[in-house]
């Protein structure tokens, strides 16, 4: 008697491990610019897991000055994340507007697919304002007398 060959074998050792894949937009207030990076792979682990409002070092994405706070994204989809929405997940939500939602009239309200505010794999988009960018400061001489 001859066994089927399963269809699928579960290797724990051998599991291929997810590759992250983010762009981000990076506005400057001050300037009233934007830049766009891109990150992929170990540059992009240490995102992953963090939410939107957190503040982070600009060192990411090469400006190491910068302080940048995480103000919202996209997946491949285009769904959007909202601050509100807890995980990183899809979710269905009655929103009466703001992020993923225009309403037409006063007091409409809708169900809209939306992502929570957690960064996962499947994020594509991240937007990020920068907050702090340090100046370098001049160093000042102490006489010898003080």
């Amino acid at each position: 008697m001859q066994l089927a060959k399963p269809i699928y074998d579960l290797q724990f050792g051998n599991e291929a491990e997810i590759v992250a894949k983010f762009k981000l937009i990076v506005s400057n207030p001050e300037t009233g610019k934007a830049s766009v990076h891109e990150l992929e792979g170990p540059r992009a682990q240490p995102l992953v897991g963090r939410e939107i409002g957190e503040i982070i070092d600009g060192s990411i994405v090469g400006m190491d000055k910068a302080k940048l706070k995480m103000t919202g994204g996209s997946d491949k989809d285009g769904i959007p994340m909202r601050p509100d929405v807890h995980g990183g997940g899809k979710k269905y939500t009655v929103l009466s507007g703001g992020v993923g939602f225009n309403p037409r009239s006063s007091g409409e309200r809708q169900r809209k697919l939306v992502r929570g505010r957690m960064i996962t794999d499947q994020t594509y988009q991240i937007n990020m304002r920068v907050i702090k960018e340090e100046q370098s400061k001049p160093v000042s001489k102490k006489k010898a007398g003080e």
